[in-house]
């Protein structure tokens, strides 16, 4: 099986991958080849050795052919791994949303800084693992990019149907990067936020970023270029979805549910958020856990913004599934200091409890504002 055959495998299901992991099986692992086992080079998988050893052994053996690593399905206890360039992990996809399964890689001990390190692999891809965090220590991430400045050529790593759960950090901290993409993946019940990015030209498809202690998606520094489509971004401690200056980003066909403060916020930093597309997407009871006196009770909260399109979205209020918990948000959509904007055509039926738009001016030329009907959530006694 060449590696192209290998790679569809991957992506078409667990059963063609079992087919690769049979040949694998049966090969000479002291030979220079295309694929390791990871079991061949001494990972048990078995959940109570520590297999960091084994399991960078073939992450180095595949760097040499620029290969892949096939970890079968069972629980690795590993620290810290170094991803190299121009390689792949692959596991099986059997995790669900309350936990993992098939290929888990789980961290052994607090003394690490994360559990996969991305920081020097160049167009590797990670595909079908879940990570588990089991909570250890203080501020270990799932995946991490650590850089304090931009390298000369983009990352171009790819994750692809990963759950990353569980650690005291971010699920994903990605730090300097540019060009990657995040597909078919779980971030969810970490300690900090879901995905905290400084970067650029990502594409982040199809994944859910649910139960994170801080933000689902987070850019609190430089960030830019990104296409944000098809996610579910739900029961996040605060905001759903955060970006502050950010420029150039594509909002388009999302599910926010239950943010602990605004379903989705748009905040100055050194500069304005600018040239944003939010279209299409369903924002329903934000503002959980927010002061309902403060606009971080909002779905929508634009402060500062340019060059903003916000049409075509849903916006619901309510409680928690099955009528608990408090009633949120205050406000549907919270504006403040815009310049060329449109918000319109936008649905705010039982949108908010008090305001379903709420000026608070300092607006600039070109703001557009009209057409987005609605009316407050009537509370039945």
């Amino acid at each position: 099986m060449n590696r192209r055959k290998f790679a569809e495998s991957a992506m078409i299901g667990s059963a063609s991958i079992f087919f690769g992991a049979e040949a694998l099986a049966a090969s000479d692992a002291s030979s220079p080849r295309e694929f390791v086992n990871a079991r061949q080079l001494g990972a048990t998988g078995d959940g109570r050795t520590d297999d960091t050893a084994a399991l960078q052994r073939a992450l180095d053996a595949a760097e040499k052919t620029s290969g892949a690593v096939f970890a079968p399905p069972g629980t690795y206890l590993s620290r810290e791994l170094h991803m190299r360039s121009g390689t792949a992990l692959i596991g099986i996809p059997a995790w669900n949303y309350s936990g993992p399964g098939g290929t888990v890689l789980r961290l052994a001990s607090a003394d690490s800084s994360c559990l996969l390190n991305l920081t020097d692999a160049r167009g590797a891809s990670i595909e079908g693992l879940a990570l588990d965090g089991r909570n250890l220590g203080t501020g270990i991430h799932g995946i991490f990019v650590n850089r304090t400045e931009y390298p000369r050529h983009e990352d171009g790593f790819r994750i692809g149907h990963c759950q990353v759960a569980h650690f005291s950090g971010d699920g994903a901290h990605l730090a300097c990067v540019w060009c990657f993409s995040i597909r078919h993946s779980m971030l969810a019940y970490n300690r900090g936020d879901g995905l905290n990015l400084r970067g650029w030209d990502g594409f982040i498809l199809d994944n859910w970023f649910s139960g994170n202690e801080r933000a689902g998606f987070a850019a609190r520094h430089e960030n830019a270029s990104i296409t944000f489509t098809g996610n579910r971004i739900e029961w996040n401690g605060e905001e759903n979805m955060l970006v502050v200056g950010g420029d150039g980003y594509q909002i388009t066909g999302n599910f926010f549910d239950r943010a602990g403060t605004c379903g989705i916020a748009l905040r100055k930093g050194r500069g304005p958020c600018a040239q944003f597309t939010i279209t299409g997407n369903f924002i329903k009871r934000s503002g959980k856990l927010a002061d309902p006196e403060s606009h971080d009770s909002a779905q929508i909260l634009l402060d500062g913004s340019q060059g903003v399109t916000c049409v075509g979205n849903s916006l619901q209020s309510g409680r928690d599934d099955g009528g608990g918990g408090p009633l949120s948000p205050s406000y549907g959509i919270v504006y403040k200091g815009l310049q060329n904007c449109v918000i319109r055509d936008n649905v705010l039926h039982d949108g908010a409890l008090r305001q379903l738009l709420l000026d608070l001016g300092e607006q600039g030329e070109g703001v557009v504002v009209g057409d987005n009907p609605g009316r407050l959530l009537v509370v039945k006694r």
